[in-house]
């Protein structure tokens, strides 16, 4: 749109167009953040069966980089649909209220559903299968790795870095947990 069109538009369209983007881009997010949980597990048991067929332990170095990537990608992911609902409720929503005159929060749902008295467990225990998948699984690899043969004083030294990255993205995880 050019200055002159908006020009024309009253703001409470604008706003109502802005929320039909960002809850689009919300629901995107949402879709690849829950595929990459299935990637990772897709992926790590690829490389554990890789591993387990070749009998090459060093293989298993494997699983600590794709959950960090992953894990970060997925982190990231997550944050922004939080910030997107958190933008809604805070911004959007107060400034459409007041534009209509509106005496009721204008998108309910987005306070709604937060409201719910499970909510809490349910975020535990989605906090819980992350660092599972991300923070776990992989050092349950390193583990396997340094009580294998192959742990060779380069290779141990990569994967003391990798436990040092895994620690940082599941502080990542509990800090972004707490909010």
């Amino acid at each position: 749109m050019t200055v002159a069109e908006t020009e024309d538009v009253p703001e409470s369209r604008l706003l109502l167009a802005e929320y039909d983007r960002i809850k689009e881009e919300q629901k995107t997010r949402i879709g690849f953040r829950d595929n990459l949980l299935y990637f990772t597990l897709a992926a790590s048991t690829a490389v554990l069966t890789i591993t387990v067929q070749s009998r090459q332990p060093q293989l298993l170095l494997a699983v600590p980089v794709i959950c960090l990537v992953l894990g970060w990608t997925y982190l990231v992911n997550d944050e922004k649909i939080s910030a997107v609902g958190c933008y809604i409720r805070d911004q959007l929503g107060p400034r459409l209220a007041e534009l209509s005159g509106a005496h009721d929060a204008v998108f309910g749902w987005e306070v709604y559903h937060r409201d719910d008295a499970r909510r809490t467990t349910r975020k535990r225990l989605q906090t819980a299968v992350d660092l599972f998948t991300y923070l776990a699984m992989p050092m349950i690899c390193m583990t396997a790795f340094w009580c294998s043969p192959a742990a060779r004083p380069l290779l141990v030294l990569v994967s003391l870095a990798q436990t040092l990255a895994l620690a940082v993205l599941g502080w990542q995880f509990l800090r972004y947990a707490e909010r």
